[in-house]
């Protein structure tokens, strides 16, 4: 199994399955209302601050706040 990390370390068309959301209760939820949640795998469109993942072929828009924190296993290599 590949290391944990951070989201925001994905690089463009990575792939991984989110391990885990770390943050208030409510960002939590917010969050996998939309499909983010543990054991979904997502791949990052676009890196950065908003970063752009696709998860279920949607493409979801998060910010880095500090409120909240997803960790992923990356999948595979970068095409």
């Amino acid at each position: 199994m590949d290391d944990v990390i951070p989201l925001d370390l994905l690089q463009p068309g990575q792939s991984g399955f989110v391990t885990r959301i770390i943050g208030q209760s409510d960002c939590v939820q917010r969050v996998e209302e939309f499909g983010l949640r543990q054991g979904t795998e997502i791949q990052m469109f676009r890196p950065g601050n908003p970063c752009i993942i696709r998860v279920a072929g949607n493409k979801v828009c998060l910010r880095a706040d500090g409120a909240l924190r997803v960790l992923v296993a990356p999948i595979g290599s970068v095409c």
